[in-house]
Parts: structure tokens; sequence; C-alpha cells
């Protein structure tokens, strides 16, 4: 009775949360959840997840680990590491993330590829996500994810991503298929310390989502962030810390039915 308990009132939460907490749909890394959950011109290790095409925008390989918590419940944790690896032919990029807790979990781990031909640059990604539920069973599925950046000129960025574009299933005995996940997303920097991105989401199973970010450079170092949803209405707010080569986020995210969901990373880069 307890798991089942559990897991009615889970899938109320995801419901309310309109399915942007497990791996496959959320967006990674605190700088990208501090600005509204922007997923496709933020340029990081966690460019792995959120769009594998702009991954080789990163001006050096990079590692970078995160804790995401949510409305005080540990059930709704997520844990990754990412990590960006530039080569001469292009970067590769390895990311492995879980959500969940005992009774219900997901795990995934992805290797992509991403490559910057000229002003574009474009990229592809093969994801390993498996679903357990305690005394249901697990279940495993293979997903294609492919992704671009391109710049219309100097002060003007446009990307997009297309998540599970094979439409894996939840399992080979299931006909539920996983999220598939369309964004698409334009970044003006008007000044060098100011950016500004707007994104569109569009989950075949939702309504679309609109996300607006912004962040502003205090100092070379020091950077405040925020942001906002429109499905959920969702505020969100962060700070970034760049001393050297190492690299501390931290955003906060307001969802009034739910609670408060709070996200950390903490990330190192090398020549």
């Amino acid at each position: 009775m307890k798991r089942l308990i559990f897991l009615g009132f889970f899938v109320w939460i995801c419901i309310l949360s309109q399915a942007q907490t497990d791996p496959l749909t959320q967006a990674h890394g605190a700088k990208s959840q501090s600005m509204g959950n922007l997923k496709v011109n933020l340029q990081d290790a966690w460019s792995v997840f959120n769009n594998i095409g702009g991954l080789d925008r990163i001006k050096s390989s990079q590692v970078s680990l995160g804790v995401d918590t949510r409305y005080g419940l540990k059930e709704l944790s997520t844990t990754g590491v990412a990590a960006g690896i530039k080569t001469e032919i292009g970067t590769f990029g390895l990311g492995l993330t879980r959500f969940g807790g005992k009774l219900f979990n997901q795990q995934m781990l992805g290797v992509g590829f991403s490559q910057k031909l000229g002003i574009a640059s474009f990229g592809l990604k093969v994801d390993w996500f498996q679903t357990q539920i305690q005394d249901f069973g697990t279940g495993n599925s293979l997903l294609i994810s492919m992704g671009g950046v391109t710049e219309l000129g100097p002060k003007i960025q446009i990307g997009g991503s297309f998540s599970n574009i094979n439409r894996a299933k939840i399992s080979k005995n299931s006909e539920d298929h996983l999220s598939t996940l369309i964004s698409l997303g334009l970044s003006y920097f008007p000044t060098s310390s100011l950016q500004i991105h707007l994104e569109a989401e569009k989950d075949i199973s939702y309504a679309p989502n609109i996300k607006l970010g912004l962040e502003y450079g205090l100092k070379e170092w020091v950077f405040l962030r925020t942001g906002i949803n429109s499905n959920p209405s969702n505020l969100f707010f962060g700070i970034g810390i760049k001393p050297g080569n190492f690299q501390f986020d931290y955003g906060l995210g307001q969802n009034t039915p739910l609670g408060n969901s709070h996200h950390v990373s903490l990330g190192y880069k090398w020549n």
C-alpha cells in the first residue's frame, strides 16, 4: 500500500510540474535552471544533455557536477555529471544523470559529438535510458538526439534541438513512448555583460512552454541570472561565480503549487 500511495503521489507531482523533473525532459546544470530552464544556446559541459549541437562552442575542455533538490522531496532529486572534451576534429561529450529514489528512479547515460563548421555547429548524441519501479520491473531504451547552433551576426545567435527523434518506448514490452522534445532558441547579446535568451519548447504530449532568461555580469567572474516560464508559470533566480578555471553556479526555482527547487553545479575547465 505504501508503494501504491507513493506512486500515485509521484504521478500527481509530475502532472503539476509538466514532466520537467526527469533526466530526459529537464534542463541540466544550475546555470540553465537559474535562467528559466534554458537548453538551446547556453554552451557549457551540460550541453551534452541540453543541446549537443552547441557543445563544440565551449572554449576549453570542462567537467561539471550537479545536484537538484525539488520541493523538499528527495524522491524528486537529480544528480549528474557532464563533460566536454575538445579535440582537433570536434568536441566529444559524456554525461550521466540519475533521478528519483528507491521506489522509482530513472538513469540516463549519454555519449555525443559536436563539430563547428564556420558560423554553425552541429551535434548528434545517443542515450541509454533506464526506468526502474520497485516490484514492477525495469525498462531500458536507446534514444537518439540532435541539435545545432548558428550565428546571425556578432550579437544574435539561434539554435535548435530535437531529443528522442527515434520515438523510443519506455521498454520493449511497453507501448508508451518517452518524451519527444523540440526546442528553438534566440539569443541576443547587446553588450559584453548582458545576455537575453528567448526559447520555445514543445513536448508532443503537452502545450508549448515559452522561456525567457537573462544574465548580467557584475564583474568578469560574478554573474546574476533570472528567468521565467509560461507553462507551468515559474520564476527562477541564480548566481554564477568563476574564479580561475573553476565555476560555481546556484539556481532557485519557484513553483507556487509545489514549492522551491534548488540547483547547484560545480565545474572545472582546462586547456
